[in-house]
């Protein structure tokens, strides 16, 4: 049982104390794609340990189970992790994880409902305002990718619509007021959105964190995320036309929302003045091999779980 326990408390430790100390690196908003990754890693090694802790807790509650896993394991690897004696704790603990994890599917099945109901309707919107096109006038290579749409109205506005035919909306307004390389940057990091597939990204985290509103990482995770795409959309923009132009687009499409001075500023758009002192500030990616140190640190989260569950029936083949 000592697998079994040592993935507990190593998932209760990464759901608590893990968030607080990512959540304060400074390093995040100079490799915003990086830290996206340290935090999906980090979600993955909680679901991790939570998910061989009821593989293992599953094998000590019932024996069929037990024989399963252990099926064509060499002998003396099933007696190294203790499961035979320890049918009570399998129970209680195997309970509680597999309803945690039937909440957790439901959570996910729940918001891609959610998100696809949503995205139909947005999506039945934009034909409504701005029909297709008749077919054969959509051809080329962009056919069957994003769109473009045009809609009418004089607040300049842009926002990407995902899903298996994407579109990129622009109003009006935001050509009119948007020199062409402004209007560039803008599509530009609204493409980027689309193609990192930000919107799962977006969906899971928001899942997890409605289904375990009291579970510390899954809320900072949700939280961290909708800060960072913007961030690495902000960066895909500035690589392709600058981040000043970037950063004059991000000011010329927010200036009538109360973002800048003002004290009503929508919950979604408070970071816009952060992100555009970023982008003019424009400090220098870290070093190579500093980054390849926060990825092994980053990956090394999900793998001391597979490790910590293998540790026992390892040893015993010493």
């Amino acid at each position: 049982m000592t697998a079994l326990f040592g993935l507990l408390v190593l998932g209760g430790l990464l759901a608590t104390v893990a968030p607080r100390m990512l959540a304060r690196v400074r390093w995040a908003a100079r490799e915003p794609v990086l830290a996206l990754l340290a935090w999906q890693c980090l979600v993955v090694a909680v679901l991790l340990c939570c998910a061989l802790a009821l593989v293992l807790a599953t094998s000590a509650a019932l024996p069929p189970v037990r024989d399963f896993v252990f099926t064509d394991a060499p002998h003396g690897v099933e007696a190294a992790y203790g499961l035979a004696d320890a049918e009570g704790w399998g129970r209680l603990t195997a309970a509680l994880l597999a309803a945690g994890g039937l909440w957790t599917a439901y959570s996910l099945s729940r918001e891609v409902r959610a998100a696809r109901a949503l995205r139909d309707r947005r999506s039945a919107e934009l034909a409504h305002r701005a029909p297709e096109l008749p077919a054969g006038l959509t051809t080329g290579k962009a056919a069957g990718r994003e769109r473009l749409v045009v809609l009418e109205n004089v607040r300049p506005e842009a926002w990407s619509l995902p899903g298996p035919s994407s579109r990129l909306v622009v109003t009006t307004g935001a050509l009119q007021q948007l020199t062409a390389r402004e209007l560039a940057a803008v599509l530009s990091h609204e493409r980027g959105h689309v193609r990192a597939r930000h919107h799962w990204l977006a969906q899971s985290a928001q899942a997890l964190a409605s289904g375990f509103p009291g579970v510390g990482v899954f809320s900072a995770f949700r939280d961290q995320v909708g800060a960072l795409v913007e961030l690495a959309a902000d960066d895909r923009a500035a690589r392709r036309h600058g981040r000043i132009t970037t950063a004059l687009a991000l000011v010329e499409i927010n200036s009538g929302r109360g973002v800048f001075g003002g004290a009503c500023a929508p919950q979604h758009l408070a970071e816009t003045p952060q992100r555009v002192d970023r982008l003019l500030t424009g400090e220098p990616r870290l070093p190579v091999h500093h980054r390849l140190r926060l990825t092994v640190a980053a990956l090394a989260a999900p793998a001391a779980a597979v490790l910590l569950a293998a540790a026992p029936g390892l040893a015993s083949l010493v």
